[in-house]
């Protein structure tokens, strides 16, 4: 899968992603670009948006792009915490469909 990291995320949890393509905003060179203009942006390039951002599902309609969506609600957003997450967020990747959205909760 072609995976994209929100900002709010550490650069270092692509490396916990096997087996996918995984860039960053900061890497595509969208930093600052709001939600709705990311997203679409980001269907153009990737299957997958992950994120933090707990209130993305309400603030996009998500069924109108073709890119699926993965929400991390977790305390914060070190590396320690999110590593503990990341076999929940593989287990998200390998069955999420398009135009979707899951949550991978601590």
């Amino acid at each position: 899968m072609r995976i994209l990291l929100d900002e709010s995320l550490p650069r270092r949890l692509k490396a916990e992603l096997v087996g996918h393509e995984v860039a960053t905003v900061v890497e595509q060179g969208w930093s600052g670009v709001r939600n709705g203009e990311l997203l679409a942006l980001a269907a153009g390039h990737f299957d997958i948006f992950v994120t933090a951002d707990q209130n993305l599902q309400f603030q996009q309609n998500l069924s109108a792009l073709p890119i699926a969506v993965i929400v991390i609600a977790a305390r914060d957003h070190r590396m320690n915490t999110l590593k503990s997450m990341v076999p929940g967020l593989l287990s998200c990747i390998a069955r999420i469909q398009p135009r979707s959205l899951l949550r991978v909760e601590a």
